[in-house]
């Protein structure tokens, strides 16, 4: 699986998402941001990012992520 199908994947499935993502093969790195997330805590956030990975992942297409999820107040904040 190639970095640029998680992209768009991720961001046609949660809303107003900007997706970043490095690596490439099964192993993925992700930041993520999106107003959905507001008010969850991390937990939730990330299970909101595995329900649409978890087919790849079940099918070994996806074998290792590490997510940075954020809302875009705390983007902008961790960019200012």
């Amino acid at each position: 699986m190639q970095a640029s199908e998680v992209k768009e994947l991720l961001e046609a499935r949660l809303e107003g998402a900007e997706v970043m993502v490095e690596g490439e093969g099964c192993d993925f790195t992700l930041k993520i941001i999106s107003p959905v997330f507001a008010g969850c805590l991390p937990v939730k956030r990330q299970q909101m990012v595995y329900t649409h990975l978890n087919e790849m992942i079940a099918a070994g297409t996806i074998h290792a992520v590490t997510m940075q999820i954020f809302t875009p107040e705390e983007w902008a904040a961790r960019q200012g």
